[in-house]
């Protein structure tokens, strides 16, 4: 696994330190691990979306 050196501000921190704190992640990295791959799994969801937009709108459109 490789380190990801990253700048947080103080109250992302403190915001991450009170989930941990709360119970709902065991320590920063596995919550900053899960933030990244819901991001990523947002941001594919979105490209796929705008896809079958972009098919939609050609196939409607009647061009060939």
């Amino acid at each position: 696994m490789d380190t990801v050196p990253a700048k947080l501000t103080h109250r992302l921190i403190d915001e991450i330190d009170q989930l941990i704190k709360e119970g709902w992640y065991a320590n920063r990295s596995e919550l900053i691990r899960d933030a990244v791959r819901e991001a990523i799994r947002r941001a594919r969801s979105e490209r796929l979306g705008a896809a079958i937009k972009e098919d939609v709108e050609w196939g409607l459109s009647g061009k060939s």
